[in-house]
């Protein structure tokens, strides 16, 4: 997706009057009316925002004390609710989800080595667009998979649709189930909340949401913890990625891939938002490559140690594009 205006001030974008949804992946459709939106308001040709250095990602300075995930990155993945376990999961995402993460940094994947170029630390100034990686604090590679935990918290339902605070608390609940008590236990972790199909988190799948998943943080006695809204993606079918690589059946859960795919680079790379990595007009590495489909930093199968799954790029600085593949540093 081009660059266009700050992603609060676009009426059409997910985080407009939501500012917490940092790096929220709009739908297919909402994604549209933003360029369009876009297209009418910048103060310049979108086709010269790359030109300007627009879609540059710089340091936000990070917050206490956290840019990136400056370490091996873990992954707890938190089914939320009884409806998991009693039909919803209609097309098997808990399985697939789970298989994606432990294939993430696995069979030499490079998808993962955009993002190890950034970095964080107190050698590195806010604002700073480039860092070297052999001297400061950069984002980790799984090398031996990102999946840490797994839970199905099915003590009760999930909210038909959750809050923003729900999700969150969910999050910190998770934390506590790994046994994740502390500061240092969360500083590379990530907790990805993933509601069962027929539910609305923070508003999904409603007239007036626009977006297919978020990322954001939250305090906590544990710490501060970095943490995904991931809804269902399948039921909104195209709209959220469904068959978006892959035809027939093999692309019915190509949507929860390059959704979740997308948050977690995001997470890695400004896991307490916006103190990470994020462009001038506000968006991290993911929003600058949403559903592109062809040319250069097209979305397409990933192949990992475990399969090949459906990803879409993220921006790298330091070819300025959106690559689907770029060495580990």
């Amino acid at each position: 997706m081009a660059a266009d205006e700050r992603l609060t001030e676009n009426p059409y974008a997910p985080a407009y009057g939501h500012a917490y949804r940092h790096g929220a992946v709009p739908t297919r459709e909402a994604a549209r009316r933003m360029r369009e939106w876009a297209a009418r308001h910048a103060p310049l040709p979108l086709d010269l925002f790359g030109l300007l250095g627009l879609n540059h990602l710089y340091y936000g300075g990070g917050i206490d004390g956290i840019g990136v995930t400056s370490g091996t990155p873990k992954v707890y993945l938190v089914f939320y609710g009884s409806q998991w376990t009693s039909g919803g999961d209609p097309n098997g995402a808990a399985t697939y989800l789970q298989n994606l993460f432990r294939g993430i940094g696995t069979g030499g994947e490079l998808w993962s080595g955009a993002m190890t170029q950034y970095c964080d630390g107190p050698t590195v100034p806010a604002g700073a667009s480039t860092c070297d990686p052999s001297t400061t604090p950069h984002v980790g590679y799984p090398s031996s998979g990102a999946l840490a935990g797994v839970w199905f918290d099915t003590a009760a339902p999930s909210p038909s649709n959750a809050t923003a605070a729900q999700l969150a608390q969910e999050a910190i609940r998770g934390a506590g189930h790994f046994g994740n008590t502390t500061a240092a236990a969360n500083r590379y972790a990530q907790y990805v909340v993933v509601s069962p199909s027929g539910t609305h988190p923070d508003g999904f799948n409603t007239p007036t949401s626009a977006f297919c998943a978020w990322h954001d943080y939250t305090t906590s006695s544990y710490g501060d913890l970095a943490y995904t809204n991931m809804p269902y993606v399948t039921d909104q079918g195209a709209n959220c990625g469904q068959n978006f690589v892959n035809g027939g059946s093999a692309g019915l859960l190509d949507g929860f891939s390059i959704v979740n795919g997308h948050e977690y680079a995001e997470t890695l790379t400004d896991q307490n938002p916006p103190g990470g990595w994020t462009s001038l007009l506000g968006q991290e590495n993911g929003d600058e490559c949403a559903w592109i489909n062809s040319g250069q930093g097209a979305a397409a199968n990933v192949s990992m140690g475990n399969g090949a799954y459906a990803m879409q790029s993220t921006w790298s600085n330091d070819t300025n594009e959106c690559d689907i593949s770029h060495p580990i540093l």
